[in-house]
């Protein structure tokens, strides 16, 4: 590559990243802008900033109101996001994610969202652990009230929404270690929300415990969990310790992609 191609690329990457500025910028507003007031945030001139807006009017992200010329931010962006979530981009997103602490952690670690009250599992990179196979498969769901994921994902929840939820769902004890009452439920929650993590103490599966953290996108609640998940004599409370701050560096790593700030 010569000197030329490489001045224009990196010409081509500012002017990438001053138009990404901009849209982050207007995103940010509460009302429509004026050139001067945009090109002086930006710090560049009104010329330069016109050279811009006209692109990003004329691809439908940008549009003028007609009786001030202000600036404003259209949906079309918005439309971005829902196509992203249409195209499922979140397994593909983290599927590295959870190999990489598959690999490093040596258990089996899952994706999973909430899907009609219930917990779906949606990605899984499967460890040594037999018994954990034939727990978690993609498509597979599960209890929000006893799973570490479906704790976190119950920290979205109103009380109101929590009462809802048992009525319709119920508690349903699976092992001698199920939450089955509201009043332990919420202790519990709490627990999590403190802890910033969930734990699974052999609610679902006597034998199988896991350890599970939250996933945020840009509307800062909590999308999805990733669970570590294994034996109850590896997965225990000095486990969860040492590796809390690393899932959560991961997790956030992940959120971050989201939109999460």
């Amino acid at each position: 590559m010569n000197h030329h191609d490489i001045e224009a690329r990196t010409a081509g990457n500012q002017s990438a990243e001053k138009a990404l500025r901009i849209l982050e910028y207007l995103a940010e507003q509460n009302e429509s802008m004026r050139l001067m007031d945009i090109a002086s945030a930006m710090k560049m001139n009104n010329s330069t900033t016109l050279r811009f807006l006209t692109t990003l009017a004329m691809t439908g992200y940008v549009a003028q109101e007609e009786d001030t010329s202000k600036y404003y931010l259209t949906y079309k962006i918005v439309s971005l996001g829902h196509k992203v979530n249409e195209g499922k981009q979140l397994p593909r997103i983290v599927s590295p994610y959870l190999k990489r602490i598959s690999e490093t952690l040596k258990e089996s670690v899952c994706l999973a969202i909430e899907q009609n009250t219930q917990v779906v599992y949606v990605d899984v990179q499967e460890g040594p652990s037999q018994i954990v196979k034939a727990m978690q498969r993609i498509g597979n769901i599960a209890p929000l009230h006893c799973t570490g994921i479906g704790k976190l994902l119950l920290l979205n929840y109103s009380e109101t929404q929590l009462d809802d939820l048992i009525r319709e769902r119920g508690l349903q004890q699976y092992t001698q270690y199920t939450l089955t009452t509201k009043e332990a439920l919420l202790y519990e929650l709490n627990e999590v929300r403190q802890r910033g993590y969930a734990i699974d103490n052999e609610e679902c599966e006597i034998g199988a415990r896991c350890i599970a953290f939250p996933v945020y996108d840009y509307t800062q609640k909590i999308i999805a969990g990733i669970s570590v998940t294994g034996p109850a004599i590896r997965i225990t409370d000095a486990f969860a310790s040492r590796w809390e701050s690393y899932m959560k560096q991961m997790t956030q790593q992940i959120s971050r992609q989201l939109g999460w700030e």
